[in-house]
C-alpha cells in the first residue's frame, strides 16, 4: 500500500510539467500580441497627420491596452512557471527581473486582478472618448463590469491581507 501511495504522489507531483505546454502557448500569444501591436502602429504612422486628437488618443489607448495585456501574459508565464513547475535558473550575466521568484500564487492573483482593472479602465476610457457614438446601455454595462472588476480586486486584496496577518499570528 505504501508503494502505491508513493507512486500516486510522484505522478501527481510530476504532473505539474503538464502546465509547460500551456505556458508555451501563452508565450506564443505574446508573439501574436506583439505582431498585432506592430501592425496597429504601422497603420497609425502614415495617418498621423490627418488624425484628430481624439483619434490619436483612441489609437494610443489601443496600443496601451495591447502592452498591458502583454505584460499580464509575461507575469503569468514567468511567475506561474516558477510557482508551479520549476525555478528559472539564469546565468549570473543574464538579466533577471526583480520580481522573478518573489510572486507567490496569492500575489500573482492580485497582480492579475490589478492588471484586469487597468485593462478594463482603458476600455472604459475608450468608450467615454466615443460617448456620442456609444449607446447609453452599453456604457452602463461597461461601468458595471468595470466596477465588478474593481470590487473583486479590492476584495481579493483584503482577503489576501487578512490571510497574511492571520498566518503571521499562527507562526
Amino acid at each position: 500500500m505504501d508503494r502505491m501511495e508513493s507512486v500516486i504522489e510522484k505522478v501527481l507531483y510530476y504532473s505539474r510539467w503538464l502546465l509547460v505546454p500551456m505556458y508555451m502557448g501563452l508565450a506564443a500569444l505574446l508573439l501574436i500580441l506583439t505582431v498585432t501591436f506592430v501592425v496597429e502602429l504601422t497603420h497609425l504612422i502614415p495617418r498621423l497627420l490627418e488624425l484628430s486628437e481624439k483619434d490619436v488618443i483612441l489609437a494610443s489607448l489601443s496600443l496601451i491596452d495591447l502592452a498591458l495585456v502583454g505584460s499580464l501574459v509575461v507575469m503569468v508565464v514567468i511567475s506561474g512557471y516558477e510557482n508551479f513547475v520549476s525555478r528559472i535558473d539564469l546565468a549570473e550575466h543574464d538579466e533577471k527581473l526583480d520580481w522573478v521568484g518573489k510572486l507567490d500564487a496569492g500575489t500573482l492573483k492580485l497582480k492579475v486582478a490589478s492588471s484586469i482593472v487597468a485593462i478594463s479602465s482603458v476600455h472604459l476610457l475608450k468608450a467615454f472618448m466615443n460617448v456620442q457614438e456609444t449607446p447609453s446601455e452599453k456604457l452602463l454595462w461597461l461601468v458595471i463590469i468595470h466596477m465588478t472588476f474593481v470590487i473583486s480586486a479590492l476584495l481579493m486584496a483584503v482577503i489576501e491581507r487578512f490571510l497574511v496577518v492571520h498566518k503571521g499570528e499562527h507562526d
